[in-house]
C-alpha cells in the first residue's frame, strides 16, 4: 500500500532533485564525460525527479539541435555510473549517492502541440466568434 508523502518529504525530494540537476549540469559542462556524441551536443537538463528514498534520480534531458534523441539518451545511460561518481563533491551531504537514469524530456513537444492547437484556424474561429457574442 502506498503511503502519502508529507509536504516536508516532497520539499526534500524537490530540493535534492534540484541539487542533483545542478551537479549533473556541471559535470556535462566541464566535459568530464569522454564521449564524442555527448561532447559535441548541447544537453539541457530540465528536471531531476528523485525517488521517495532519494536513491534514484531520473534526469529529464533534451539534446538541443539533434534529431536523434535516443542516441544521446543511450550514451548518457552508458556513462551513468561514471557521472554518478563525479557527483560526489557537489553532493557530499547525502547519505547515499543516487543512481542516475536519463530519460528524454517530451514536455517541450507537448507544449508545441498545445501551442499549434491554440493557433489552429478552428480555435481562432471559435475565439473570434466568442468575442462577438459577449459584446451583444
Amino acid at each position: 500500500m502506498a503511503t502519502k508523502l508529507t509536504s516536508a518529504q516532497q520539499q526534500r525530494m524537490l530540493r535534492v532533485g534540484e541539487q542533483v540537476r545542478a551537479a549533473i549540469t556541471q559535470v556535462l559542462q566541464r566535459g568530464e564525460v569522454r564521449d564524442d556524441l555527448i561532447e559535441k551536443t548541447v544537453i539541457s537538463i530540465s528536471e531531476v525527479r528523485m525517488s521517495t528514498d532519494l536513491k534514484v534520480a531520473t534526469a529529464f534531458v533534451t539534446p538541443l539541435g539533434v534529431e536523434d534523441h535516443a542516441a544521446i539518451i543511450a550514451a548518457l545511460n552508458r556513462h551513468a555510473k561514471y557521472i554518478r561518481g563525479r557527483l560526489g563533491p557537489q553532493l557530499r551531504q547525502m547519505k547515499y549517492m543516487p543512481e542516475v537514469r536519463f530519460r528524454d524530456d517530451t514536455s517541450f513537444d507537448n507544449y508545441k502541440k498545445i501551442d499549434e492547437l491554440l493557433r489552429s484556424p478552428e480555435v481562432m474561429r471559435d475565439l473570434e466568434g466568442g468575442d462577438t457574442e459577449e459584446q451583444s
